[in-house]
């Protein structure tokens, strides 16, 4: 679900088949984290997500509101959700202050993307969490196929 209560559906045949097999965990680091669907849309300003993670920068929505609080609940949740499981891969959603893995909003709210990783994506990469975007599943199954294969 978005931050704009607008579903985003993906249709995949790695992913099919990950559903079918009980592989797939589903998390979203925002609810988690406390915010409500639908939210204002947010973005990190003046910095990159690992200054958020070291407090060096924050996550704002559209209206002034500080959000970064709960973005830090939420990628907290999530790596607490792969650790748990021995989650080694996660496939988030691109462009998002959380789960960009490739692409971020550039902090002016003008729908400019600039390349750059989300709160969550830091914090799980931190961790050796490989995350790949919602259009790579292709390399997340090669990366898969690697991991099983060591």
């Amino acid at each position: 679900m978005r931050y704009d209560g607008q579903s985003k559906s993906l249709n995949n045949e790695h992913l099919e088949r990950w559903r079918a097999e009980g592989r797939l965990v589903s998390v979203c680091p925002e609810i988690e984290g406390g915010l409500p669907v639908p939210r204002e849309p947010a973005e990190i300003l003046d910095g990159l997500a690992g200054d958020v993670i070291d407090s060096t920068a924050e996550v704002e929505t559209i209206n002034g509101r500080r959000v970064t609080q709960p973005f830090l609940r939420g990628a907290k949740a999530a790596l607490k959700l792969c650790q748990k499981w021995g989650i080694k891969v996660a496939i988030l959603t691109d462009k998002s202050p959380s789960c960009g893995s490739r692409l971020i909003h550039d902090g002016t709210f003008s729908g400019q993307t600039i390349n750059g990783i989300g709160v969550t994506t830091a914090l799980l990469e931190r961790h050796r969490i490989k995350v790949f975007s919602e259009h790579e599943f292709q390399n997340a199954n090669d990366y898969l196929s690697n991991l099983k294969n060591e």
